[in-house]
């Protein structure tokens, strides 16, 4: 018999995270579950599916120890439903949990451990500290404009790379390019590629406003994120990454100035009227201190235009309407310059000061 006690909502909010760590389908069973190790005041939760997992260590009252699998949904309903403050459990040698929580019992039918796949190596090296918020934007402004193709699995994830203590997170399509620098507590330069699910939840868990950072550890196939007793590990993508700085325009000839509430608002307009049936490319056209958008699709026809400061000739160029929209959206910040040169090469977006992000776009061919 194991018994234990522990707050309701840390216990909520754990199980919340550490599930989307679960396998939704498995030939394992024990890995559509949760797995719940206890030892003398601790508890330890594990979502696992082979490839990506989420762990995470809780304060208990128990001086019992043992492990057992959980349904993760109905774990987490029963938990979430429960009235009162601090959940009891029992869980008797049959593997039967008992939850007792103020007038109310709840008993769910747990499953043994033993065919739980073993963990992979969590003794990486240390890589870096970063402060969650950081981290967080930095995954926000670029996971957008990874690969959603799998022909070439590499580009599917976000290039983590640091030299000089700067790290880069890069992410390509083979439309767009986005890249986010910032200045970070590295030991050594380093290289690596990790999914998109893996940065993407990491980002949705971390905090704003922590004081404590993110620490990142790195081996040849994993990686480890470790931050406010959560531990998120993955394997990384094996590949070589586009030589993405070969892509970057060292000039340009045009440069706009755009307030991105005003372009944003202007591109969800054109959305209206493209959709998978009806995809047309917006004609953008900077002169005069104004950016003047045209659209055209089978559902019908748009003219917008918003001022900007241009310096340098008039440009005309085709653009993706989705594609300029995520990006502007991502710049999070008030106004951006808009690089060009001429209407048939990439656009660069960056921001008013300095190049903490770089955003490309390459043109589309659009008929006069």
């Amino acid at each position: 018999m194991m018994k234990f006690t522990c707050g309701r909502q840390p216990l909520y909010d754990a199980v919340n995270h550490v599930s989307k760590g679960i396998a939704q389908r498995s030939t394992i069973a024990a890995l559509e579950g949760i797995k719940i190790r206890l030892s003398p005041d601790n508890l330890e939760l594990t979502g696992y599916d082979l490839e990506f997992g989420i762990q995470k260590n809780l304060d208990v009252t128990t001086s019992d120890s043992g492990e057992f699998v959980i349904n993760a949904r109905l774990f987490s309903e029963a938990v979430r439903r429960m009235s009162g403050d601090s959940v009891q459990f029992e869980v008797d040698d049959n593997l039967n949990v008992s939850m007792y929580c103020e007038a109310t019992e709840f008993h769910i039918s747990a499953m043994s451990a033993e065919e739980y796949p073993a963990l992979p190596d969590m003794n990486m090296e240390e890589g870096m500290h970063i402060d969650q918020n950081v981290l967080k934007t930095m995954v926000n402004q670029t996971s957008y404009a990874a690969c959603l193709n799998e022909a070439k699995p590499v580009l599917t994830g976000e290039l983590f790379e640091v030299n000089d203590s700067q790290l880069s997170v890069v992410a390509i399509d083979g439309f767009r390019l986005a890249i986010r620098n910032e200045n970070v507590n590295a030991a050594a330069p380093m290289q690596f590629v990790v999914p998109k699910r893996t940065v993407t939840e990491v980002a949705n868990m971390l905090k704003e406003d922590a004081e404590e950072q993110c620490v990142i550890s790195v081996s040849r196939s994993h990686i480890l994120f470790e931050f406010d007793g959560y531990i998120v590990f993955s394997r990384l993508l094996e590949g070589e990454f586009h030589n993405y700085k070969s892509s970057i325009p060292p000039s340009f000839e045009t440069e706009v100035l755009v307030n991105t509430g005003e372009l944003t608002k202007c591109l969800e307009r054109c959305s209206l009227l493209i959709n998978s049936k009806f995809n047309s490319p917006i004609r953008c056209t900077f002169s005069g201190n104004s950016l003047n958008i045209r659209c055209k699709t089978g559902i019908g026809e748009i003219n917008d235009t918003i001022p900007v400061k241009i310096s340098g000739p008039d440009v005309k160029i085709g653009l993706n309407n989705r594609f300029l929209l995520e990006a502007i959206r991502a710049s999070d910040c008030d106004a951006v310059k808009i690089q060009m040169t001429g209407g048939k090469r990439v656009v660069k977006i960056v921001p008013m000061q300095g190049e903490s992000f770089i955003f490309l776009l390459m043109p589309v061919q659009i008929k006069e």
